[in-house]
């Protein structure tokens, strides 16, 4: 039986999908109701040692794919908690409990990006614009306390992935699927000059229930590089709409962090801090070299990834 932490959100509700695919029994801890036919539901908090303990007994794996995600959020510590403090917590709970396998959801921005011609791979190390966002901190410092701990117990398997922007369905809030909802069927759309390195959530899914059986350390798990206003002109014509999408440039877009933190001075939490915007300025280029060989990572065309959002936010089929 599998441990799964995070079952909720877009990529452990994948995760679980693809568990359950494969005969393969999970048990999932969640605070709220989870209505997955034959999953073993466990009530408690991520965050309660004799919670996580409990839930443990008898599981052969942890796969945790909680995190907290609010760029709104304006500290690191307001992040360190489940994205630090949880992956060391479940190092102990994992040797307490003879479990041997520890697979831990991170984020492509603990390695800074390369460039087309040569993309980052998971040797390179932390460095800007992520180097500014305590969402990228704190998810660093719980990559740190569990490579930290795998040296010292390589008895634990730990395999991290840093997953890149992904999409797909089962995103329920929805997160990242705000980027198709910010553009969906509006006649003009601005964006900025940066590129995403865009996925289908189903083949990070994948991968990790591949690690249960192979793989130690770190792996990207990322997808093609695609500039935001390309990404919108194919979305616009997957789902059979016309749109007009222009570039800000830079310039604008430093200005609208400096207006997220003089919010943020004042006390109004945002999403507009410049260590957020200005990620969005940056090409991310990635490898994932590794995954592929040793995960068996694959890549779903990006068109996939936003039919399969659309399919489940909105109930419809796309055009194309």
């Amino acid at each position: 039986m599998v441990l799964l932490l995070g079952a909720t959100g877009l990529l452990g509700r994948n995760v679980l999908q693809v568990l359950l695919e494969r005969g393969i029994e999970v048990r999932a801890l969640v605070r709220s109701s989870l209505d997955v036919p034959g999953v073993d539901i466990v009530r408690g908090s991520i965050l309660s040692k004799e919670d996580l303990m409990a839930a443990a007994g008898g599981c052969s794996a942890i796969i945790n794919c909680a995190g907290t995600t609010d760029m709104a959020l304006p500290a690191v510590e307001d992040f360190l908690p489940v994205n630090r403090d949880l992956p060391a917590m479940l190092c102990e709970v994992a040797t307490l409990s003879g479990i041997n396998v520890l697979v831990h959801t991170s984020t492509a921005n603990t390695i800074v990006t390369g460039t087309s011609d040569h993309p980052s791979d998971e040797s390179a190390p932390f460095g800007p614009p992520y180097d500014k966002s305590p969402y990228a901190i704190s998810k660093k410092a719980g990559e740190d306390a569990l490579l930290e701990y795998g040296a010292a117990h390589p008895e634990l398997r730990i395999v991290i992935v840093n997953p890149g922007f992904m999409l797909g369905a089962y995103d329920s809030k929805p997160s990242s699927g705000q980027m198709v909802l910010l553009g969906w069927k509006k006649p003009l759309i601005f964006v900025t000059r940066g590129a995403k390195s865009i996925l289908h959530v189903r083949d990070a899914a994948v991968a990790i229930a591949n690690a249960l059986e192979k793989g130690r350390g770190r792996y990207l798990l990322t997808g093609e590089c695609i500039k935001l206003k390309d990404y919108y002109r194919l979305q616009a014509k997957v789902c059979g709409y016309r749109q007009l999408c222009l570039e800000f440039p830079n310039w604008i877009v430093d200005c609208v962090g400096r207006i997220g933190h003089i919010l943020g001075l004042i006390g109004i939490h945002n999403d507009i801090y410049p260590h957020n915007v200005r990620q969005l300025e940056y090409e991310e280029w990635y490898s994932c070299v590794r995954a592929r060989r040793e995960l068996g990572y694959t890549l779903t065309p990006v068109e996939d990834a936003i039919r399969d959002f659309v399919k489940w936010h909105y109930g419809v089929e796309a055009n194309n």
